[in-house]
């Protein structure tokens, strides 16, 4: 008797652990959610927008002062917000699927107590890192940057920040930012940057 009510206690803390996790994925997808960007629509639309057969061309004029540079300088944004935007699609399919995973572990009947006890860690250990990730690019960009990303897992952390310049200072304040939240010693810590190309 004594044994069903421990495994009762158990299988609903396991539970509790699948569903807090499953809540931490979806602040996750909430918080860094940009837009409603689809990869294979602005890629279609790209290549559609760039095939433009028979089109007219003015001949004998003069070229337009600056429409190069804005060109140069519109693509450039367009390749690091695609960069950000593909990263955190990157991260969220393989946090979603470790996620998975780790739910269809907890699930298994299988599973001893002490693999399912492990499978709750992990569990556990992702969706702190998942909440770190999320704290670390919100304070990130409170301190202006227009993006931000951030990976954290068990023994490092790395952010990338778009800026036209990190300096060293900018990059110490973006460690202790990450040292604070993490826990982690700073030779643990990287910061880099995603800079717009002149």
């Amino acid at each position: 008797m004594k044994m069903s009510v421990i495994l009762g206690k158990k299988q609903i803390v396991l539970a509790s652990l699948v569903t807090i996790l499953g809540i931490a994925v979806y602040l996750n997808y909430v918080f860094t959610d940009t837009g409603n960007f689809d990869l294979l629509t602005a890629s279609q639309t790209s290549s559609s927008e760039t095939e433009n057969y028979g089109e007219a061309q003015l001949t004998g004029a003069e070229p337009v002062e600056g429409t190069a540079d804005e060109t140069t300088a519109e693509t450039t944004a367009e390749t690091e917000n695609d960069y950000f935007t593909s990263a955190r699609l990157e991260r969220r399919k393989a946090r979603d699927e470790a996620i998975e995973t780790l739910a269809q572990t907890l699930g298994a009947e299988e599973m001893t107590d002490d693999e399912k006890e492990l499978a709750a860690e992990k569990a556990l250990a992702v969706s702190a890192q998942i909440e770190s990730e999320n704290k670390i690019e919100t304070l990130v960009k409170a301190k202006g940057f227009a993006e931000c990303l951030a990976y954290v897992d068990a023994d490092s952390a790395r952010v990338i920040v778009r800026t036209d310049g990190l300096t060293a200072e900018t990059a110490n304040q973006i460690k202790n930012i990450i040292i604070e939240e993490t826990g982690l010693s700073a030779e643990n810590v990287s910061v880099g940057e995603v800079g717009l190309e002149e």
